[in-house]
């Protein structure tokens, strides 16, 4: 398959208005595990993606899902001089060719149902040929065709083994692999029978090992084993180099060896020999190269891609490093925008409620700059770790972390910290040195609640004069698991209880000093109980309405009656029908939910491990299911979401990163306020969706000629009005200037009036 590289969408992401219905990408760009050095710029591989360096005026491109890339999680690439062609290899064994302006599509690899390691692990070319060095053997592509052409299993008894190289010197192909070095004459008429594959380790010098990599400079081939670099001369091979450092990566560049080292004390090098084994250079600089995945030279010059350190360009001794801004890495945790800041923590649990040990911390995005908080850049967040819960202070705006284990995070600036753990938390129960925060919340009077999970009293809040209570709960709970805190519209606080313990609701009273009037109810499966889908409670989120949606493991519940929950009659979950072609069902049933985030129109985006999808604002209709496979969707492995409401942007967690899609609602007013249509003027080539913004809320918007004329009419999603430039016939409408007349027919205050202009500029 082959589509264009949709550029147009790296230009839209850079700009401050995100046009409706595009994306964008934040994945991490901190790591770089893979080189390529094409005509006029460096390509540069992470774990996620890529992106480009031009060596003429340093100008980075990013390349991803969202730019026309295939999949996100990159193995490999390789860049082909004779074709100009790019090959990138991805973890899930699929394959992208960037040729031109077009990426062609390689997913024979990853639809393959054959049973082994299908990952690649690097890519020679020979000819029309690429020639894949894979868990199960060597898989040759054509390279002008774009198809698998043959699959070699070279392991003992035609067995599948794993390759690490592959290269030839026009004679023989080598392969180094787990069982040793190999070879063929590289006019072999089978080279898919193991048995004409000559096995030469063991003999003649070279060790009887598993080889690290098979290389070719200078008309020589060198194998390396146990990290020492061996020169077959003849039939006899001779040691080269080897000086006790660790191997991380040998390949040739520029008619030079380089070698990617590291000792086991952490200290990281260059080592870049001549092809007789003789030193050119080394390039070690502590704080650059911290542990070097590849090196190449170009003009001259080399440039190393380091796990922690990006991309680096070294001229003499001056290191030039290429970071692109970005989150640290994946997220998580709970996802917030406040003031169009956008604040994710990276920490996570596994399903026993256990720490991992995840130490990226808090990304904030905040005017198209990154921020990360973690133990990396600030010695004094050491001892936190796995951040999964974020609130912002409505009185200044600082922001609180909680760590589950670590204690509890005050963000007063980006170098301002204080950490609350020992005289304020409990710590666990069986666990004395953890204090776990794993949920926060500010009520209604600036009130701070806290999840203490596993401790004693779990509950706890800071009051606004800055002192603290702490909370036992009047019932049974395994594990005192409490987690996401939600405040609603009456000022309760709905708590999820972790571990299959359902949702609990809980009302401070007249005063929050006085327990003797709190008040308690637990929400679980049955009527009578609760009326859950599911105990296993992942998530909830208020609506509008101030109805309570609860996202279990088996579905959606929705509690419209919070204010009644402590009533006699109390207030049980509902559970919404929605219409599946001829069939109706319940909502989500036997899906787990873990995220459920709330648009300007009321509509509900949710998070599934199948993907993307927005309802409407009942519950009875899905709008769009947003997937790998039909959208740049990062991964259908949805964890967590948020939107800013002022924009329409939503904030998307994935398993594989986080990317955002800029949706059609965005929070509505009570009148027109700066109302902003983009694009505008409307240029000829332009065949997006127009927005309109800063509309009250749900009004009703006409587009007109300058004579009153209708053109369009629709409603506002909350404060947002979309239109594809259209009249009422579907036709697209002439240049000229057009008005946008809003009204609100629920609020007789918001009388009809013009609210601003649109300059259509057609051919």
């Amino acid at each position: 398959m082959i589509v264009g590289i949709f550029l147009g969408l790296v230009i839209a992401a850079q700009q401050p208005l995100q046009p409706v219905g595009l994306w964008r990408e934040h994945l991490p760009y901190n790591s770089a595990i893979d080189l390529a050095a094409a005509k006029d710029r460096i390509y540069c591989a992470t774990p996620y993606s890529l992106f480009s360096v031009t060596t003429q005026d340093d100008n980075i491109e990013r390349l991803s899902r969202v730019t026309g890339l295939s999949e996100t999680g990159v193995s490999a690439i390789y860049y082909d001089a004779s074709k100009d062609k790019l090959l990138i290899a991805y973890t899930n064994s699929n394959i992208d060719i960037l040729y031109r302006n077009d990426i062609i599509n390689l997913p024979d690899i990853k639809r393959d149902n054959i049973i082994g390691d299908k990952s690649i692990y690097s890519v020679f070319a020979s000819g029309n040929n690429y020639y894949l060095s894979t868990g199960l053997g060597i898989i040759v592509l054509d390279g002008d065709k774009y198809e698998v052409k043959d699959t070699w299993f070279i392991g003992n008894a035609g067995n599948q083994v794993k390759v690490n190289a592959f290269t030839g010197n026009g004679t023989f192909f080598y392969a180094a692999t787990e069982e040793g070095l190999k070879r063929l004459p590289s006019n072999s008429s089978n080279p898919a029978d193991h048995n004409n594959w000559q096995l030469i380790s063991g003999s003649n010098g070279l060790p009887a090992s598993a080889t690290q990599s098979v290389l070719f400079v200078q008309n020589s081939i060198i194998a390396i084993q146990k990290d020492t670099l061996y020169l077959q001369n003849g039939n006899s091979w001779n040691l080269l180099y080897g000086d006790g450092w660790n191997l991380v990566n040998a390949n040739i560049s520029e008619n030079r060896i380089m070698l990617c080292q590291r000792k086991p004390t952490g200290e990281s090098r260059v080592t870049i020999l001549n092809p007789d084994g003789s030193l050119s250079r080394i390039v070690s600089q502590p704080g650059v190269i911290s542990l070097p995945r590849k090196a190449i030279m170009q003009q001259g010059d080399p440039w190393v891609a380091d796990q922690f350190g990006a991309l680096s360009h070294f001229q003499g001794s001056t290191a030039e490093v290429f970071k692109p801004n970005s989150p640290e890495s994946t997220a998580s945790g709970e996802m917030i925008v406040e003031n169009s800041i956008f604040y994710a923590t990276a920490g996570e649990v596994n399903d026993a409620w256990n720490y991992q040990y995840n130490g990226n911390g808090i990304y904030i995005f905040k005017e198209g700059s990154w921020t990360n908080i973690n133990r990396f850049r600030f010695s004094k967040l050491d001892s936190l770790l796995d951040f999964i819960t974020i609130a912002i202070d409505p009185v200044d705006q600082s922001a609180w972390a909680g760590s589950f284990g670590g204690g509890l995070l005050h963000i007063r600036s980006e170098q301002s910290f204080e950490i609350f753990k020992q005289g304020i938390l409990g710590p666990t129960i069986g666990d004395p040195s953890s204090y776990r925060v794993s949920g926060l919340a500010f009520d209604h009077d600036n009130n701070l609640w806290v999840s203490n999970y596993g401790a004693s009293q779990p509950l706890l809040v800071k009051k606004k004069d800055g002192t603290w209570l702490r909370f036992s709960l009047p019932f049974f709970l395994s594990e005192n698991s409490l987690t996401q805190i939600l405040v609603d519209d009456n000022d309760y606080k709905w708590i999820v209880a972790a571990k299959g313990a359902g949702v609990i609701c809980y009302n401070s009273g007249a005063s929050i000093d006085n327990v003797a009037d709190d008040r308690w109810k637990v929400y679980n499966p049955g009527k009578g109980n609760g009326n859950l889908p599911d105990g296993g409670t992942l998530c909830v989120a208020k609506d509008k309405n101030g109805f309570i949606w609860v996202g279990t493991t088996n579905g959606i519940a929705v509690i419209q009656c919070p204010e009644a929950a402590f009533t006699s009659q109390g207030c049980e979950a509902i559970w919404p029908i929605v219409q599946q072609g001829n069939f109706a069902g319940y909502l989500f049933n036997g899906e787990e939910v873990r995220s459920i985030a709330v648009d300007g129109a009321d509509r509900k985006w949710v998070a599934t491990k199948n993907g993307l999808w927005l309802i409407d604002a009942t519950g009875e209709k899905v709008i769009y299911q947003f997937t790998e496979e039909n959208s740049p969707l990062l991964g259908n492995d949805v964890r967590k979401l948020t939107i800013d409401g002022k924009t329409g942007e939503l904030f998307i967690a994935t398993t594989k990163g986080i990317c955002s899609f800029r949706s059609t609602a965005t929070e509505g007013k009570e009148i027109n306020t700066d109302v902003l249509v983009f694009p505008n003027p409307v240029s000829p080539n332009y065949t997006g969706t127009i927005a309109i913004r800063g509309l009250a809320s749900n009004s009703i918007v006409k587009i007109t000629e300058l004579d009153g004329r209708l053109v369009y009419q629709t409603r506002a999603l909350g404060g947002q009005a979309v239109w594809d430039g259209r009249d009422y016939k579907g036709r697209k409408i002439s240049s000229g200037v057009y008005l946008v007349i809003t009204g609100n027919d629920q609020s007789p205050a918001n009388k009809t009036k013009a609210a601003a202009k649109i300059v259509f500029l057609n051919k």
